[in-house]
Protein backbone atom coordinates (compact mmCIF):
# COMPACT_ATOMS: atom_id res chain seq x y z
CA UNK A 1 0.00 0.00 0.00
CA UNK A 2 1.41 3.77 -0.87
CA UNK A 3 2.08 5.51 1.53
CA UNK A 4 -0.24 9.12 1.74
CA UNK A 5 1.45 12.11 3.53
CA UNK A 6 -0.82 14.27 6.07
CA UNK A 7 -0.98 17.76 5.97
CA UNK A 8 -3.18 20.08 8.44
CA UNK A 9 -5.69 23.23 7.07
CA UNK A 10 -4.01 26.25 8.51
CA UNK A 11 -7.39 27.70 8.62
CA UNK A 12 -7.93 25.65 11.28
CA UNK A 13 -5.15 27.66 13.46
CA UNK A 14 -6.62 31.22 11.78
CA UNK A 15 -6.56 32.97 15.66
CA UNK A 16 -3.13 31.37 16.93
CA UNK A 17 -1.66 32.16 12.92
CA UNK A 18 -2.71 35.80 13.92
CA UNK A 19 -0.33 35.80 17.22
CA UNK A 20 2.50 33.81 15.91
CA UNK A 21 2.39 32.42 12.55
CA UNK A 22 5.97 30.67 12.55
CA UNK A 23 5.37 29.43 16.18
CA UNK A 24 1.88 28.03 14.87
CA UNK A 25 3.63 26.19 12.09
CA UNK A 26 6.29 24.86 14.84
CA UNK A 27 3.45 23.33 16.85
CA UNK A 28 2.24 22.07 14.13
CA UNK A 29 5.55 20.21 12.97
CA UNK A 30 6.44 19.13 16.67
CA UNK A 31 2.45 17.22 16.81
CA UNK A 32 4.03 15.20 13.83
CA UNK A 33 2.36 16.65 10.22
CA UNK A 34 4.14 16.18 7.53
CA UNK A 35 2.51 19.26 5.68
CA UNK A 36 0.52 22.29 6.17
CA UNK A 37 -2.32 23.08 3.08
CA UNK A 38 -1.86 27.17 3.27
CA UNK A 39 -4.85 29.73 3.42
CA UNK A 40 -2.78 33.00 3.65
CA UNK A 41 1.00 33.23 4.07
CA UNK A 42 1.59 35.24 7.39
CA UNK A 43 2.39 38.24 5.83
CA UNK A 44 5.94 36.22 4.78
CA UNK A 45 7.24 36.35 1.42
CA UNK A 46 7.25 33.15 -0.29
CA UNK A 47 11.08 33.03 -0.05
CA UNK A 48 11.22 33.40 3.89
CA UNK A 49 8.05 31.37 4.07
CA UNK A 50 10.04 28.27 2.29
CA UNK A 51 12.69 28.90 4.75
CA UNK A 52 10.70 28.54 7.69
CA UNK A 53 9.02 25.16 6.29
CA UNK A 54 12.15 23.57 5.22
CA UNK A 55 13.79 23.97 9.03
CA UNK A 56 10.80 22.56 10.46
CA UNK A 57 11.02 19.51 8.24
CA UNK A 58 6.98 20.78 6.62
CA UNK A 59 6.25 20.45 3.10
CA UNK A 60 3.73 23.06 1.59
CA UNK A 61 0.69 20.81 0.38
CA UNK A 62 -1.11 23.15 -1.57
CA UNK A 63 -2.43 26.54 -0.70
CA UNK A 64 -6.26 27.48 -0.59
CA UNK A 65 -6.54 30.72 -2.98
CA UNK A 66 -9.88 32.79 -3.44
CA UNK A 67 -11.61 32.92 -7.09
CA UNK A 68 -10.72 36.59 -7.20
CA UNK A 69 -7.20 35.72 -6.85
CA UNK A 70 -7.33 32.53 -9.48
CA UNK A 71 -8.86 34.78 -11.92
CA UNK A 72 -7.28 38.05 -11.81
CA UNK A 73 -3.25 37.23 -10.49
CA UNK A 74 -2.74 33.52 -10.97
CA UNK A 75 0.86 34.17 -12.85
CA UNK A 76 1.63 35.55 -9.18
CA UNK A 77 -0.04 32.45 -7.73
CA UNK A 78 2.04 30.20 -9.68
CA UNK A 79 5.10 31.45 -8.90
CA UNK A 80 4.63 31.55 -5.45
CA UNK A 81 4.11 28.02 -5.77
CA UNK A 82 6.94 27.11 -6.82
CA UNK A 83 8.87 29.00 -4.34
CA UNK A 84 7.04 26.98 -1.79
CA UNK A 85 7.33 23.55 -3.34
CA UNK A 86 3.64 23.39 -3.26
CA UNK A 87 2.14 21.27 -6.40
CA UNK A 88 -1.72 22.30 -5.51
CA UNK A 89 -3.77 25.33 -6.00
CA UNK A 90 -7.38 25.24 -4.50
CA UNK A 91 -10.39 27.35 -4.88
CA UNK A 92 -11.83 27.22 -1.21
CA UNK A 93 -15.42 28.81 -1.83
CA UNK A 94 -17.97 30.81 -3.91
CA UNK A 95 -19.58 33.94 -2.34
CA UNK A 96 -22.93 33.45 -2.17
CA UNK A 97 -23.75 35.85 -5.32
CA UNK A 98 -21.91 33.23 -7.78
CA UNK A 99 -24.26 30.59 -7.30
CA UNK A 100 -26.99 30.48 -9.41
CA UNK A 101 -26.46 28.69 -12.58
CA UNK A 102 -25.06 30.97 -15.06
CA UNK A 103 -22.22 31.36 -12.31
CA UNK A 104 -21.43 27.47 -12.34
CA UNK A 105 -21.42 27.68 -16.14
CA UNK A 106 -19.23 30.76 -16.69
CA UNK A 107 -17.35 29.02 -13.10
CA UNK A 108 -16.24 25.79 -15.79
CA UNK A 109 -14.47 28.21 -18.17
CA UNK A 110 -12.56 30.03 -15.28
CA UNK A 111 -11.42 26.73 -13.74
CA UNK A 112 -10.92 25.48 -17.15
CA UNK A 113 -8.57 28.45 -18.58
CA UNK A 114 -6.51 28.28 -15.00
CA UNK A 115 -6.58 24.99 -14.60
CA UNK A 116 -4.69 24.24 -17.73
CA UNK A 117 -2.33 26.87 -17.02
CA UNK A 118 -1.42 25.40 -14.10
CA UNK A 119 -1.44 22.25 -15.62
CA UNK A 120 1.25 23.61 -18.20
CA UNK A 121 3.31 24.70 -15.04
CA UNK A 122 3.15 21.21 -13.60
CA UNK A 123 0.32 22.25 -10.98
CA UNK A 124 -2.92 20.61 -10.35
CA UNK A 125 -6.11 23.01 -9.74
CA UNK A 126 -8.57 21.64 -7.28
CA UNK A 127 -12.58 23.21 -6.52
CA UNK A 128 -12.80 22.51 -2.60
CA UNK A 129 -17.33 21.53 -1.91
CA UNK A 130 -18.89 23.09 1.15
CA UNK A 131 -22.98 21.72 1.08
CA UNK A 132 -24.36 24.49 -0.92
CA UNK A 133 -22.55 22.53 -4.42
CA UNK A 134 -24.86 19.88 -3.65
CA UNK A 135 -28.35 21.66 -3.64
CA UNK A 136 -29.96 20.80 -7.13
CA UNK A 137 -30.32 23.19 -9.87
CA UNK A 138 -32.98 24.16 -11.88
CA UNK A 139 -32.12 21.65 -14.31
CA UNK A 140 -31.76 18.99 -12.04
CA UNK A 141 -28.56 19.08 -11.49
CA UNK A 142 -25.90 19.52 -8.68
CA UNK A 143 -23.38 22.28 -8.82
CA UNK A 144 -20.01 20.12 -7.81
CA UNK A 145 -21.31 17.47 -10.57
CA UNK A 146 -21.98 20.48 -12.92
CA UNK A 147 -18.31 21.49 -12.39
CA UNK A 148 -16.60 18.26 -12.45
CA UNK A 149 -18.90 16.88 -15.66
CA UNK A 150 -18.08 20.44 -17.64
CA UNK A 151 -14.27 20.78 -16.65
CA UNK A 152 -11.26 19.21 -18.10
CA UNK A 153 -10.20 16.12 -15.78
CA UNK A 154 -6.72 16.85 -16.64
CA UNK A 155 -6.93 20.45 -15.59
CA UNK A 156 -9.36 20.94 -12.96
CA UNK A 157 -9.34 18.12 -10.19
CA UNK A 158 -11.69 18.19 -6.52
CA UNK A 159 -10.45 18.24 -3.23
CA UNK A 160 -13.60 16.73 -1.41
CA UNK A 161 -14.56 18.20 1.94
CA UNK A 162 -15.84 15.04 3.51
CA UNK A 163 -17.62 16.44 6.46
CA UNK A 164 -19.99 18.95 3.59
CA UNK A 165 -20.17 15.84 1.15
CA UNK A 166 -21.68 14.17 4.60
CA UNK A 167 -23.78 17.32 5.72
CA UNK A 168 -25.28 17.29 2.27
CA UNK A 169 -26.84 14.06 2.85
CA UNK A 170 -24.40 12.96 0.45
CA UNK A 171 -21.70 9.24 0.41
CA UNK A 172 -17.97 10.69 0.57
CA UNK A 173 -17.16 7.08 -0.86
CA UNK A 174 -19.74 7.54 -3.86
CA UNK A 175 -18.31 10.93 -4.84
CA UNK A 176 -14.78 9.09 -4.18
CA UNK A 177 -15.59 6.07 -6.72
CA UNK A 178 -17.15 8.47 -8.92
CA UNK A 179 -13.78 11.13 -9.26
CA UNK A 180 -11.65 8.18 -9.32
CA UNK A 181 -8.45 10.13 -11.02
CA UNK A 182 -9.68 13.47 -10.00
CA UNK A 183 -9.31 13.64 -5.57
CA UNK A 184 -5.27 14.58 -5.20
CA UNK A 185 -6.41 16.00 -2.29
CA UNK A 186 -9.10 14.86 0.44
CA UNK A 187 -10.05 16.92 3.60
CA UNK A 188 -10.38 14.88 6.71
CA UNK A 189 -13.03 16.25 9.09
CA UNK A 190 -15.85 14.56 10.83
CA UNK A 191 -19.05 15.63 12.54
CA UNK A 192 -21.34 15.11 15.83
CA UNK A 193 -23.96 13.01 15.39
CA UNK A 194 -26.64 15.22 17.23
CA UNK A 195 -28.99 18.24 15.86
CA UNK A 196 -26.05 20.47 16.02
CA UNK A 197 -23.38 19.04 13.45
CA UNK A 198 -21.06 20.56 14.85
CA UNK A 199 -17.45 19.95 13.66
CA UNK A 200 -15.81 16.98 15.16
CA UNK A 201 -12.64 15.31 16.08
CA UNK A 202 -11.78 13.03 13.74
CA UNK A 203 -13.19 9.49 14.74
CA UNK A 204 -15.69 10.82 17.29
CA UNK A 205 -18.45 11.35 15.19
CA UNK A 206 -20.70 10.11 11.93
CA UNK A 207 -18.45 11.03 9.20
CA UNK A 208 -17.34 7.16 7.77
CA UNK A 209 -13.82 8.34 7.74
CA UNK A 210 -12.28 4.86 7.82
CA UNK A 211 -14.55 3.80 4.64
CA UNK A 212 -12.63 7.41 3.11
CA UNK A 213 -8.78 6.02 4.12
CA UNK A 214 -9.20 2.93 2.67
CA UNK A 215 -9.85 4.96 -1.02
CA UNK A 216 -6.67 7.00 -0.75
CA UNK A 217 -4.53 4.10 -2.88
CA UNK A 218 -7.65 4.06 -5.64
CA UNK A 219 -8.09 7.15 -5.67
CA UNK A 220 -4.50 8.61 -6.15
CA UNK A 221 -4.91 10.73 -3.19
CA UNK A 222 -1.83 12.77 -2.60
CA UNK A 223 -2.19 14.36 0.42
CA UNK A 224 -4.39 13.61 3.42
CA UNK A 225 -5.83 17.32 5.19
CA UNK A 226 -7.37 17.57 8.50
CA UNK A 227 -8.95 20.29 8.77
CA UNK A 228 -11.91 21.26 11.66
CA UNK A 229 -13.73 25.10 10.61
CA UNK A 230 -14.05 25.45 14.64
CA UNK A 231 -13.70 23.48 17.73
CA UNK A 232 -14.77 23.67 21.14
CA UNK A 233 -11.28 23.06 22.77
CA UNK A 234 -8.61 24.66 21.35
CA UNK A 235 -7.60 23.91 17.59
CA UNK A 236 -4.45 22.56 18.47
CA UNK A 237 -5.98 19.83 20.91
CA UNK A 238 -7.83 19.35 18.18
CA UNK A 239 -5.90 18.52 15.26
CA UNK A 240 -3.61 16.59 18.03
CA UNK A 241 -6.84 13.97 18.69
CA UNK A 242 -7.51 13.84 14.99
CA UNK A 243 -3.61 13.09 14.57
CA UNK A 244 -3.46 10.61 17.21
CA UNK A 245 -6.92 9.06 15.13
CA UNK A 246 -4.59 8.82 12.55
CA UNK A 247 -1.87 7.21 14.02
CA UNK A 248 -3.91 4.18 15.39
CA UNK A 249 -5.85 3.57 12.11
CA UNK A 250 -1.70 3.52 10.91
CA UNK A 251 -2.27 6.04 8.50
CA UNK A 252 1.16 8.17 9.98
CA UNK A 253 4.27 7.05 11.40
CA UNK A 254 3.94 6.22 14.91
Amino acid sequence: MSYIPVAVQMFTLREESKKNFKGTLERVAEIGFEGVEFAGYGGLDPNELRKTIDYLGLKAASSHVPISTIENELDEVIQTQHQLGSKHIVCPFLPPERRKREDYLELVDILNNAGRKCYEEGISLSYHNHDFELIELEDGRKPLELLLTETNPEWVKAEFDIYWLTKAGESPSVWLNQYLDRTPLIHLKDMTTDEEQFFAELGTGGVRVKDVLGKGESNKVEWWIVEQDQSKKSPFESIQDSFNYLKKQNIVAT
